[in-house]
């Protein structure tokens, strides 16, 4: 008799086990979006922040401030790229010691080092994160840098 009744109470468990986890919640996105940054520039969020892990969008050298692109030179380009990506990770309570993963998008490899140069000035070398470089034939508005980031919150 012990037996059927451990047998019925384990059945019952993971059933129930089952059902919580059918009808637990999908943990909610969150859209974050700054003026500190640039507004998109097609149907998509600047970042989201879901099961705490922040996913930004691809960011270009315009300027939040006027709403115009710094392509003067490839260092001020990229530096302006890096401080949107600076603005979008603040409004999460994220810095970049929190970034887990870049991507970054040339229309040059030849502008590798100078772009390389840039982007490591924002990071602790201990701390960088994984990262690939890849040249494409054209980046939105004809941009030469675009880099996309993946954040991890603590």
């Amino acid at each position: 008799m012990q037996i059927k009744n451990l047998s019925i109470f384990l059945v019952v468990s993971i059933a129930s086990i089952l059902i919580f986890l059918a009808l637990k919640p999908a943990p909610l996105k969150k859209i974050i979006r700054t003026e500190n940054a640039p507004a998109p520039i097609g149907p998509y969020n600047q970042a989201v922040l879901q099961n705490n892990i922040l996913y930004i969008s691809g960011q270009i050298a315009i300027d939040p401030t006027t709403g115009e692109l710094d392509t003067r030179d490839i260092t001020a380009e990229t530096r302006q790229v890096m401080q949107n990506l600076k603005a979008i990770l603040n409004e999460a309570s994220l810095d970049f010691k929190d970034v887990v993963k870049t991507s970054i998008f040339l229309s040059d490899m030849n502008n590798f080092n100078a772009v390389n140069r840039e982007y490591g000035s924002w990071f602790d070398d201990d701390l960088a994160p994984a990262r690939e470089t890849v040249e494409v034939s054209r980046l939105p508005k004809d941009v030469n840098v675009e880099i996309s980031m993946i954040a991890i919150k603590p």
